[in-house]
């Protein structure tokens, strides 16, 4: 069976200097946000003003790749101004789509920018046709970002059925939380992800040097201890080691990347409409090599439907991943 035609490659971009390199590489666009707590990679020094995300536009069109805006946190009663103000922002700066789950801003966008493209967040949490027509009939949503939760029969049942394009994500790092939705690192620190948009806001991270060790606090506790040579990744409650049983352990999750490289062209034939790289934290190079190292493996699946994983392209992601490995995540599991 030959391909038709082959996902759209989205790919992070936390800076402009993320953006060229996403868009360099093949990305066939890129997702970003504001600088504030209307997208959940809140972190300080990320994100784009309004200039840098009309330069940001420039490049991306100047090079065939579409930019993509993400507003994918949920707004309170008392910030409903601030989100409904990006929506507006977003509309009058020309993105090609803005990336949202809250239905109350789904239907502010609707009806103020009808013009504007929207695609549902993974934090909508839609995983069924039924759920997804409801978007489309309701707000007009063109495009649903599948949770992380589903096999991949399950996905392509969903493809084959859905009112709307489907993109699932490809490459980075996995959440045991429902898609960013961390009740763990919200109690921990009292600033909840889903409305501050961020999951270990930098104000509570701490590390330490204590001669034998460098260790992290997220608000006073202890998650982890690093040896002098070892590795640190970004601290998160979920992927810290705890003394279980009298050793260190991961005790919630081990640190791992989804990585769908085996199964892509699966995926291509199941007729995924975007394949997504996760990562707007990442440093442009990480961006950069993931971007062409995928883009080389769809490009392989035209010439090649069956696909031939390339052992240089499985070394490139892993030295990129967490932990170093990677997994297939739910996409593999053969339970419903």
């Amino acid at each position: 069976m030959g391909v038709d035609r082959l996902p759209e490659l989205v790919c992070p971009a936390g800076g402009l200097p993320a953006l060229r390199a996403a868009v360099d590489g093949g990305a066939d666009a890129v997702y970003l946000g504001f600088q504030n707590a209307t997208n959940a990679r809140n972190f300080p020094g990320l994100n784009f003003s309004d200039a840098e995300i009309a330069r940001g536009i420039d490049y991306a069109h100047r090079h065939n790749s579409k930019v993509l805006l993400a507003l994918n946190t949920y707004p309170q009663a008392e910030t409903w101004k601030q989100w409904t103000a990006a929506v507006d922002a977003a509309a009058g700066l020309g993105v090609d789509a803005v990336i949202m789950a809250d239905p109350g801003l789904l239907g502010y966008a609707a009806d103020r920018h009808p013009a504007l493209r929207l695609h549902l967040s993974v934090q909508g949490s839609a995983t069924n046709p039924r759920a997804l027509a409801f978007y489309r009939e309701r707000f007009g949503v063109q495009r649903a970002v599948l949770p992380r939760v589903l096999s991949l029969q399950q996905v392509r049942t969903i493809v084959e059925q859905s009112p709307m394009e489907i993109e699932v994500f490809g490459f980075g790092s996995l959440c045991v939380m429902v898609e960013g939705r961390c009740a763990l690192s919200s109690y921990v620190t009292g600033d909840s992800p889903n409305t501050r948009g961020v999951c270990s806001p930098a104000h509570a991270v701490r590390w330490e040097e204590t001669g034998a060790w460098r260790q992290v606090r997220l608000n006073g506790v202890l998650i982890d201890r690093y040896a002098p040579d070892e590795p640190a990744g970004y601290p998160t409650l979920c992927k810290g080691r705890y003394r279980v049983s009298g050793a260190p352990d991961y005790a919630i999750e081990e640190p791992t990347s989804l990585n769908v490289l085996d199964i892509l062209p699966q995926l291509v034939q199941a007729g995924v409409a975007a394949i997504k790289v996760e990562g707007r934290q990442r440093s442009p190079a990480y961006v950069g090599e993931v971007t062409r190292v995928l883009r080389q493996a769809l490009d392989r699946c035209v010439r090649d439907p069956g696909g031939v994983v390339d052992p240089a392209w499985r070394r490139s992601l892993d030295k990129l991943s967490e932990g170093q490995s990677h997994t297939l995540g739910a996409l593999d599991r053969p339970w419903q």
